[in-house]
């Protein structure tokens, strides 16, 4: 049996081994499975019933990490994203007037518009065209971003009413707990001991259990467990419903090129993993759930040495024993998985030594990217900043000619899609 899966896997081709792979998908599992909590609580104030959402949120990363695996060979975990269920549910639903059923709706639709990008000659058109520097920034974009998310989810940095931010209270135990755990984890990663982020995470979530630090359960929404097949596609009539597909299709399609980009070991695996992608967001809408999307903790998975579709296989079927391990699950305190993200967004800063430094031209786009991804707390919008001023830099030094037409449509969309959200 185990021949028979190293063969199917190619995991004397890739490297790598079957333990290595199921340690990666488990260390991946800890790192994302705080969206099992999160998600449902963020479209539950477009509407959505709480566990209904948690539901599908569980299902369509179990479905979506089995199909990338088994039709990708890819370690990428498929799961509804953050940032893009805040623009589902404050953009769409708030903002636009759709009813949740009507969002769902447009998810579907943009999936179906995304679906139709990655079977169709625009996927490899859109790759080619877009320049390399700004591909390295979106991996560094996105490390300063995990990296970030993980400073504030361990209380090393806080809100701040004068600055934003500022150095969260050291002396709080819950922040305490996140350094001792990052002097841990860093450790056990340097020295590159095996299954060092899933012995960090068993080891302080035990901590966290014995000095009572261990986060309770959010209370439940009222309304039904199961709202599969309650996307509402009657509003294809309407502007508004194209106008949130088309901008959430946009998002979709650059979020996922530009992450699948900067994670896959295998660029090989590029053009199924990005099907892959554009599947899972149809059934995400389906299943009642903002859309799925190659997740930026995927990182976590392949710094641990995956490199195969066992590692997003693995990371799925863990989903799916979380149906009956929930309150397991949500005790798995923020402290367990901040140090994680940090040195995931370290690792990612690497890619910055790629990114043409001396050419202002190149460097500068992919910086707006880098710093944006951040500090406007969304990849999307990062990645419009740099893919707007591209051109436009690009223009004003008399170099047009090295601008990919492809490109000038992507500007113009990302342009549109700022005038639909903030103007009209």
């Amino acid at each position: 049996m185990k021949k028979r899966i190293e063969s199917w896997f190619r995991l004397p081709e890739h490297k790598t081994t079957l333990q290595k792979e199921l340690l990666a998908g488990i260390t991946s599992f800890f790192t994302i499975s705080y969206i099992i909590v999160v998600n449902p609580l963020i479209l539950a104030d477009a509407g959505i019933p709480y566990y209904g959402a948690l539901i599908a949120t569980i299902l369509v990363t179990v479905l979506s990490c089995l199909f990338i695996g088994l039709y990708a060979n890819a370690p990428i975990i498929l799961s509804p994203g953050m940032g893009v269920n805040a623009f589902f549910t404050y953009t769409i639903v708030d903002g636009m007037g759709l009813t949740w059923q009507e969002g769902l709706g447009a998810v579907v639709m943009a999936g179906l518009l995304f679906c139709i990008a990655a079977l169709t000659p625009i996927k490899s058109i859109l790759s080619r065209s877009i320049p390399e520097s700004l591909k390295h920034g979106i991996t560094v974009g996105i490390g300063l971003f995990l990296a970030f998310i993980g400073l504030q989810k361990g209380g090393i940095v806080e809100k701040s009413p004068d600055t934003f931010v500022k150095l969260g209270d050291l002396s709080e135990p819950t922040t305490l707990l996140t350094l001792a755990g990052f002097v841990l984890c860093l450790t056990f990663f340097v020295k590159k001991i095996k299954g060092g982020f899933v012995i960090s995470v068993l080891l302080i979530s035990l901590t966290s259990f014995v000095l009572g630090l261990t986060p309770k359960s959010p209370e439940a929404v009222n309304g039904s467990a199961f709202i599969w097949l309650n996307a509402d596609l009657t509003g294809w009539i309407t502007a508004d419903f194209w106008i949130a597909s088309f901008s959430l299709a946009l998002i979709l399609i650059v979020e996922n090129m530009g992450l699948l980009h900067g994670m896959l070991p295998d660029r090989k695996k590029f053009d199924r993993s990005f099907q892959a992608s554009a599947f899972s967001s149809v059934i995400s809408g389906l299943f009642g759930t903002s859309p799925s999307i190659s997740t930026a903790e995927s990182a976590s998975g392949i710094a641990e040495g995956g490199r195969t579709g066992i590692t997003a296989i693995t990371c799925g079927l863990l989903f799916l024993v979380s149906l009956f391990a929930i309150p397991l699950l949500v005790g798995i305190p923020d402290a367990a998985i901040a140090p994680i993200l940090i040195i995931i967004g370290g690792v990612m800063m690497q890619s910055i030594q790629h990114i043409p430094l001396e050419d202002f031209t190149e460097s500068f786009p992919a910086f707006l990217i880098i710093a944006l991804i951040p500090l406007t707390y969304s990849i999307v919008d990062g990645l419009a900043f740099g893919f707007i001023v591209y051109p436009i830099i690009k223009i004003a030094v008399g170099q047009f000619k090295q601008i990919p037409r492809t490109m000038y449509v992507m500007a113009s969309l990302f342009i549109l899609n700022f005038v639909f959200h903030f103007y009209i």
